[in-house]
């Protein structure tokens, strides 16, 4: 196995525990002996020695500022079980928060770090996972991880590979990106069900895994404030929050997306889970022309746009971005009514998107206070040792 030798000192962070080994902290790399290469192949499994030859432990490789993820500390190998005593361990502990119920079959297996596999997604779906890959190294591994995940998992039958928007941009690997890895569901159109609410799930062409379950908590929220209100659900997607305000008893849902296919599920979701219901409208538009020109006011907005900054590069921008939304949407929020507002952009800390609301209330001029600061749920854990794990960050608030 090649070796990655640190520069004195560089080997603190991972004494704590922290899984990324940067490359700036890299004093050599010493080659194996099969080698012909001048540095490992992404995705390699690599030990990692500290200044004075301390095991410190065992990663992949992979080319950029994060050079090794490591999956093992205090270690120089891996186990023979080491992918299913990981995923056995991810397994039990969402079965102890009672995430595995009849009227609960969606949740996060695998939340990559979170879970002390970086690099790796496994979200189920009933009787499928659907299984990302973010490094090299997981894909290389893909398919031990979906023998595993089918040895673990007893209802998954079938595990389908969608890292074709996730691998590093410039890797070349070996392999589909795509495609089932084991068995395959036997219906074209696969729902599964939330809290008691059924969803239609895309994994082949939909967003990240085909749903956003990030946000089952802070759905659950929306329904206990959505009775008797004029519901708007911004960047809907396939409408999630809008069926937890319609199940909530809102008097009205209006769910805007800039995607016609998107709307084509929401549309599909309501009519499965409330058929004949007349609360709802959906509408394909671009959020922030439709709320520029649309003069009606609601009780209670959702605003859950996609990442506004992908790296730190775009955070400037961002931040311009998340103030100009929410400005529009307390605008158009009733006195007495609530926003929910959401940055899933991990490069924007809890700390700047909170500023950027506060500066958008105070170009409204209107009373505004928080009533919750909201986060990922409890199958996307984070890490103590990686504080960058936390990425979903929300605030409901009250509107004067």
């Amino acid at each position: 196995m090649t070796t990655i030798l640190l520069k004195p000192h560089k080997e603190e962070s991972i004494l704590r525990f922290h899984p990324w080994v940067f490359s700036g902290a890299i004093a050599r790399v010493i080659l194996d002996a099969d080698h012909r290469a001048a540095e490992p192949e992404e995705g390699e499994l690599v030990r990692v020695l500290s200044a004075d030859r301390q095991v410190l432990g065992v990663g992949h490789w992979q080319v950029g500022s994060i050079a090794v993820r490591l999956l093992a500390f205090q270690s120089d190998a891996l186990p023979a079980s080491f992918w299913h005593d990981r995923i056995a361990a991810a397994y039990t502990m969402r079965r102890k928060l009672g995430l595995l119920r009849p009227d609960n079959t969606i949740y996060r297996l695998i939340h990559g770090e979170g879970d002390m596999l970086p690099g790796l997604v496994v979200d189920i779906y009933g009787p499928t996972a659907v299984l990302q890959a973010h490094s090299v190294g997981m894909h290389l591994c893909r398919h031990d991880i979906a023998r595993a995940i089918t040895e673990v998992v007893s209802e998954v039958s079938a595990v389908y590979y969608k890292s074709d928007d996730t691998l590093p941009f410039k890797a070349t690997v070996d392999g589909d990106r795509t495609g089932y890895l084991i068995g395959q569901p036997a219906a074209d159109e696969y729902w599964a069900t939330e809290n008691g609410l059924e969803v239609r799930i895309d994994w082949l062409q939909g967003q990240k895994t085909g749903f956003f379950i990030d946000q089952r908590e802070n759905r659950a929220l929306v329904e206990r404030y959505a009775a008797g209100k004029d519901v708007l659900n911004m960047f809907c997607y396939t409408g999630g929050f809008s069926l937890y305000a319609l199940r909530g008893g809102a008097q009205s849902v209006h769910s805007v997306d800039v995607s016609r296919k998107a709307i084509d599920l929401v549309n599909a979701n309501v009519a499965r889970n409330f058929p004949g219901c007349t609360r709802h409208q959906a509408v394909a538009a671009e959020a922030f022309e439709w709320l520029e020109h649309n003069d009606r006011q609601y009780d209670l907005i959702i605003l859950d746009p996609p990442a506004f900054a992908k790296h730190r590069d775009a955070i400037r921008n961002a931040l311009r971005g998340y103030q100009r939304i929410n400005a529009k949407a307390i605008e158009k929020i009733r006195p007495g009514g609530i926003l929910f507002t959401f940055s899933c952009s991990q490069a924007i800390d809890k700390d700047m998107f909170r500023l950027a609301v506060f500066s958008a209330a105070a170009q409204t001029g209107r009373r505004v206070r928080i009533l919750h600061q909201l986060h990922q749920p409890q199958d996307h854990p984070v890490n103590i040792y990686h504080p960058e794990g936390e990425y979903l960050k929300g605030l409901v608030l009250y509107i004067e």
